[in-house]
C-alpha cells in the first residue's frame, strides 16, 4: 500500500509525538540572491555590503524567510513528506543568517489528531547550537486510508 508514496515519506499512522527530522545547508551568496529574485525582496541589507555595513547587523543578512525555507523543506521532504499540505506556521526571528553560515533547520512532532491527519510541529533552525528561528507548524499528514 505504501507504494504510491515516496521512500522517506512517513504517514500519519506511523508518526509518533516526539519524532525529529533535520537538514543542513550553508546559507551562499547565491542562494540570498535566488530568494531575492524570487521573492522580489531586494532590501538591501539582504544585497549590499556597504548599505549592510551601516544597519544594526554589521553586515549582509539573508532573508528570514529564506531561512524559513528550510523548515519547509525538512517538512516536504521528510516528516511527514512528499503529500503533505502545510495549513500553518508561526515564526519568532532570534538572530541574523550570514551569507556562509551552516543552519541547521529541525522539526519535532508535537501533538497529533489522527482522525483528521493534522501533526503539529514545533519548528526551529540554528547555527552552531544558538537559535536563529523558533516556531510551530500545523500539517496535514498524508494517510495510506487515502492512498
Amino acid at each position: 500500500m505504501l507504494d504510491n508514496f515516496p521512500r522517506g515519506t512517513i504517514c500519519i499512522e506511523d508518526i509518533e509525538i516526539g519524532m525529529t527530522r533535520h537538514l543542513m545547508k550553508q546559507v551562499t551568496d547565491r542562494d540570498i540572491e535566488l530568494f531575492a529574485e524570487v521573492s522580489t525582496d531586494r532590501n538591501p541589507v539582504h544585497l549590499d555590503d556597504d548599505y549592510a555595513q551601516d544597519t544594526i547587523f554589521e553586515g549582509r543578512i539573508a532573508h528570514g524567510m529564506l531561512t524559513a525555507g528550510l523548515i519547509s523543506a525538512v517538512i516536504g521532504e521528510q516528516l511527514p513528506g512528499h503529500g503533505t499540505v502545510y495549513l500553518g506556521q508561526s515564526l519568532k526571528f532570534l538572530a541574523p543568517v550570514r551569507p556562509g553560515d551552516w543552519v541547521r533547520a529541525e522539526v519535532e512532532v508535537m501533538d497529533m489528531d489522527i482522525a483528521k491527519r493534522r501533526v503539529t510541529l514545533k519548528t526551529q533552525c540554528t547555527i552552531g547550537g544558538k537559535p536563529v528561528l523558533k516556531g510551530e507548524a500545523m500539517v496535514l499528514a498524508p494517510s495510506r486510508k487515502f492512498d
